[in-house]
């Protein structure tokens, strides 16, 4: 566009700049209607007393903050219009900032200061490497490479400022102070240098207090109270030396640095961090070193004793065994189960209980409620046989089974169905075929044994009265026979089964020990390591919000850096990748830390015979969840270091 052509490369009109104003404070205005033309290639200084506003608006100038009003246009572009991803990418490309108190990052060095804008900007490594070093070695730091900034004078820190600038091309070097903490033989060199810039086309924009320095520039605009008093010459003087323009539609096409290399650039700067600082990078990873390992020991010592006693129940059996009729109905005359065998059944030597049972199903009614369930007609032993607790009442005893007794006990499901307001249906009535039955006891909830019918949806009455009034039958379905020693329960088995045949001299009965019991058995035991896996994983908890702590306190430490790099061109979400980097870093280490601990700590638990199973999966999952905790307890702290204002971030300490 031919305007944009001929337009000067800064153009300021009435620009202004409050500060406060909020919670009843008083505004204080700062800038107050500055309008300048600054033309590329120009040499210019801005020179004014402290508190004068010049600093102020070399922030503005180097879109590191945005004016109260009036208007910012760099050539011919309107800065209003641009979002913080093309100001980050203005400042990258166009400005090349030299501050007073250098502002180099502290644990870098000096090639790696001079690198940051070049990382921003996506260029290959190994092209930025050569171009830092060249610079330095421009300004005679070829032997300081690898020199951090506190192992090097002022000037040498105030020169790698000024490669740094030139990193990108430093069309336009914005200089605050830049000889003011300098001494007098450095500060002749860095204005010499600045010169030397000025002849090969960067537009030099120096703010200073000093009249001696600013008279060494080629135009002096003078600035008072937030106003411009004085200008020694017109904008453009300089623009047929001036560097090739900047293309600013380079902003819509801008992506930055590659992922890869950026998250490898942060990955390095996270390390050396946390071996700065290793002390209290060692006590925020305790939390996920204990987490990772106890979740991994945990895990192994379940699978472990869970095979252990799987093992041993496949092996010995559980302590029940079940015994049913089969073939014709049980009722026929030679081809049942009797009572008179359950009799002769609990006289065989290991046998503790004999408990018949009669099973159906029925409609039970309480009210206007009609409930078709489950009913199992049983001896009074049930409770100790099956370790099957009441929540309310009692169970029915022997002399309810002798006499017939019209009682009834509720799973605890049941009771919900037919009395969902009742919380204690204890002595109220039910019926079951016009039968009245009162309640004398509910079961405590139990859940499915197997997979065809729901124990909490049972109803249970004492063997007699079920077959005699509801059944009517007197022989049992089937019969559960507890035996005393678990070890014998091959050999209990042998002896009923031989038994019954003498009986019967057919087998017309069917008889299994518990297996169900066995997955059961293992089932709990999943339970169990699971229960104290979680326990083990709030470990990974109090893990992470040490390192949420420890990254909000480093956001605070290195605020100053998070300026300086929004200052080279970092994007907002080049800042937060950075910062998530360190947390997820710390996470990984402590989550390897953690895994060695764990299965170095399972080594002894062998040693010491204990049961313990490794696996690969537990580990991967406790590593994961270790990396999962990095990221989210991190992320906060990454955005809030994200969210900072450049110029409030310089500022920082």
């Amino acid at each position: 566009m031919s305007g944009a052509a001929t337009a000067p490369l800064i153009a300021l009109r009435g620009i202004r700049k409050r500060y406060g104003g909020q919670d009843g404070a008083p505004a204080v205005e700062v800038l107050r209607g500055v309008s300048l033309e600054i033309g590329a290639g120009e040499f210019v200084a801005i020179v004014g007393a402290s508190g004068s506003g010049k600093s102020t608006l070399m922030h503005l100038l180097g879109c590191l903050d945005r004016p109260s009003g009036g208007s910012y246009h760099f050539a011919g572009q309107d800065v209003a219009t641009l979002d913080a991803d093309a100001l980050a990418w203005l400042r990258r490309e166009a400005f090349g900032f030299v501050f007073q108190g250098y502002h180099l990052i502290a644990t870098e060095s000096a090639r790696e200061n001079v690198e940051v804008p070049a990382l921003y900007a996506g260029m290959p490594a190994a092209a930025r490497q050569a171009r830092a070093e060249a610079l330095l070695r421009r300004l005679g730091l070829g032997e300081r490479l690898d020199n951090r900034p506190s192992q090097l004078s002022g000037g040498q820190q105030q020169r790698v400022s000024i490669a740094r600038a030139l990193m990108n091309g430093g069309r336009i070097i914005l200089a605050d102070e830049p000889t003011g903490a300098l001494d007098s033989a450095s500060g002749a060199e860095v204005m010499a240098l600045l010169g030397e810039l000025a002849d090969a086309g960067h537009t030099i924009i120096l703010i200073t207090h000093d009249r001696k320095v600013a008279a060494q520039a080629r135009r002096v605009i003078e600035i008072r109270d937030g106003a411009i008093v004085g200008d020694s010459g017109a904008a453009g003087g300089a623009a047929a030396a001036a560097l090739a323009p900047l293309d600013l539609a380079g902003a819509a096409r801008d992506s930055g640095a590659a992922l890869g290399a950026e998250l490898r650039d942060a990955a390095r700067a996270a390390w050396r961090v946390m071996w700065i600082n290793r002390f209290r990078t060692g006590l925020t990873l305790l939390g996920i070193v204990i987490g990772v390992a106890s979740v991994i020991v945990m895990l192994a010592i379940g699978l472990g004793t869970r095979q252990q006693v799987v093992a041993q129940l496949g092996a010995f059996g559980s302590n029940l065994l079940y015994m049913s009729s089969v073939g014709e109905s049980s009722r026929m005359p030679g081809r049942s189960i009797t009572l008179a065998d359950l009799d002769a059944l609990a006289q065989l030597p290991g046998i503790a209980h004999v408990l018949p049972n009669v099973t159906g199903n029925k409609v039970v009614r309480h009210g206007k409620l009609d409930v078709q369930t489950y009913v199992r007609g049983t001896g009074a032993a049930l409770p100790q046989i099956q370790t099957w607790p009441l929540a309310h009442g009692g169970f029915f005893s022997e002399r309810d089974e002798r006499e017939m007794a019209t009682v009834a006990v509720l799973g605890w499901r049941l009771a919900r169905k037919l009395m969902p307001d009742i919380a204690n249906p204890v002595g109220q009535h039910i019926l079951i075929e016009n039968v009245p039955f009162q309640v004398i006891g509910v079961m405590s909830e139990k859940g499915a044994l197997t997979g065809d019918k729901d124990e909490d949806d049972l109803l249970l009455l004492p063997f007699s009265t079920a077959g005699v009034r509801v059944f009517g039958q007197r022989e049992p379905t089937y019969t559960v026979l507890a035996v005393d020693d678990v070890a014998r329960i091959g050999a209990a088995e042998r002896a009923v089964d031989a038994l019954m045949f003498e009986r019967h001299r057919l087998r017309d009965y069917r008889i299994s020990n518990a297996a169900a019991s066995i997955a059961a058995q293992a089932k709990t035991q999943d339970t169990m390591t699971v229960m104290l896996s979680l326990i083990a994983a709030v470990s990974l908890v109090v893990g992470g919000i040490g390192v949420m702590n420890v990254m909000l306190m480093t956001v605070r430490e290195r605020t100053r850096e998070i300026g300086i790099r929004m200052a080279t061109g970092a994007r907002r979400r080049d800042i937060l990748r950075q910062f998530l980097t360190e947390a997820v870093l710390v996470s990984v280490v402590g989550g390897v830390a953690g895994i060695g601990v764990g299965v170095a700590f399972g080594a002894l638990l062998l040693l010491w015979q204990v049961p313990v199973i490794f696996s690969l999966s537990a580990i991967g999952g406790a590593f994961g969840c270790a990396v999962a905790t990095g990221l989210l307890f991190g992320f906060m702290p990454a955005r809030k270091a994200a969210a900072l204002d450049p110029v409030v971030a310089l500022a920082g300490h």
